[in-house]
């Protein structure tokens, strides 16, 4: 086995295309850097429509009950494995191993190098019940690019990929890594025919396993992969090595596995729309025109502030009312109230133009505040767009809290 306990196995380069953006065939761009598939049942176009205008509109009361029809629908949903890894590395062995099969058995999956999986191919198991484990096709089988592959495969359909790797580490697992990180997509890293390794081997067991950790992680930091969760089995040996382990970890993430990304893909949603939001206004501050949003007054910070926060949902009433939705309450209703910057600011009242005219207040703080003092129309416009921020910035940690409140199941003790 081409390993070393001192230096990192060399990366394969089969397939050496970068993988950036997956093609536009079955992906669709909701905001930056969002890639949800035209056909998901559970994320589709109105849907994520439909949330982005509840958080421009300020209702953030409205995207909890979508999230919450969101999360009763990923409820019914079967958990969905796929098994994926070079050709050869043993993924249609290793699916019969975990569900404790021998390969001949009726539901078996086919073997060997003739019988090589040429189309996904769905198993299931009764140690797994409510889960679909796929076998995927190696990544040399049908695809000519990793980008390619990852298209033909549809990887966003599946709720946890397990990477499958034996002999050596290659940049196709870690462009597959790269892919799932990127995709928000929870994964395991299974190295399969540990007998063959062990057998073979001068160095002893626990030398040798901790080379192959390290090299599987060693790998993955230095392309800035996280490091996910690693099992070192052997095929022929299904009660033995990490095979219990991974089994005892599956049937601990299976509940919550499905929403693992459906968090973090919601808030950047949440998020994109927000700083939109902030961008339009910051161009409407620019220009002086803030009359229409009901701020007759742009010097005062204090009614700018309590007019950002009712435009953003949220403000005291508004709060209370989501506290209430979330049976918290009054949980989110300290966040309406004014900052210690904008309390300063405000000066019990007292307006820009007024700070201004004491501009003796800021010599000390440097010459580039005595130039704004003289500016006032400058200096409000930076003062408005800091408690714009501040607004926004509240409501991306409130709607943190609301999503993680709806999505994340309790922990049970």
């Amino acid at each position: 086995m081409a390993m070393s306990t001192s230096k990192v196995a060399p990366l394969l380069t089969n397939m050496e295309e970068t993988v950036g953006s997956v093609g536009d065939k079955q992906f669709t761009h909701f905001s930056k850097s969002i890639l949800i598939h035209k056909h998901s049942s559970i994320l589709s176009v109105e849907v994520v429509k439909n949330i982005e205008t509840a958080v421009k509109d300020g209702k953030l009361g409205e995207v909890v009950s979508i999230v919450k029809d969101i999360i009763q629908e990923v409820s019914r949903s079967t958990v969905k494995i796929a098994v994926t890894g070079d050709s050869g590395n043993g993924m249609s062995s290793f699916i019969n191993a975990l569900r404790l099969i021998g390969h001949e058995e009726e539901d078996s999956a086919p073997t060997g190098v003739l019988r090589a999986t040429q189309k996904p191919a769905c198993y299931f198991s009764s140690i797994f019940p409510n889960v679909d484990l796929w076998d995927l096709p190696g990544t040399r089988v049908t695809a000519q690019s990793m980008e390619n592959y990852l298209e033909e495969m549809e990887f966003d359909k599946y709720d946890l990929i397990i990477i499958i790797a034996s002999e050596q580490f290659s940049s196709n697992h870690v462009k597959l890594a790269k892919a799932m990180q990127r995709m928000r997509k929870s994964f395991y890293v299974v190295w399969t025919k540990l007998d063959r390794d062990l057998s073979t081997s001068a160095h002893s067991e626990p030398q040798l396993l901790r080379s192959i950790q390290e090299s599987i992680q060693e790998n993955l930091q230095k392309e800035g992969v996280k490091v996910p969760p690693i099992f070192l089995v052997s095929n022929v040996k299904p009660s033995s090595h990490d095979f219990p382990k991974l089994r005892d970890t599956l049937k601990k993430d299976i509940p919550s596995i499905k929403f693992e990304g459906l968090l973090g893909t919601l808030f950047q949603i949440c998020e994109n729309t927000i700083n939109e939001k902030v961008e339009s206004f910051n161009q409407n501050i620019d220009k002086d025109n803030l009359k229409g949003f009901g701020i007759n007054n742009p010097g005062n910070q204090g009614e700018c502030q309590k007019v950002f926060q009712e435009i953003f949902g949220v403000d005291e009433r508004s709060l209370h009312q989501m506290s209430l939705i979330m049976n918290q309450p009054d949980a989110y209703s300290r966040d309406a109230k004014p900052s210690q910057n904008t309390k300063r600011d405000q000066q019990d009242g007292w307006t820009v133009s007024q700070l201004c005219r004491s501009r003796t207040q800021y010599f000390s703080t440097g010459v580039i505040f005595i130039r704004y003092c003289f500016d006032s129309r400058h200096r409000r416009c930076i003062q408005l767009k800091h408690v714009l921020n501040e607004v926004a910035k509240k409501t991306k940690n409130i709607l943190w809290e609301i999503l993680k409140e709806s999505i994340i199941p309790p922990q049970k003790g």
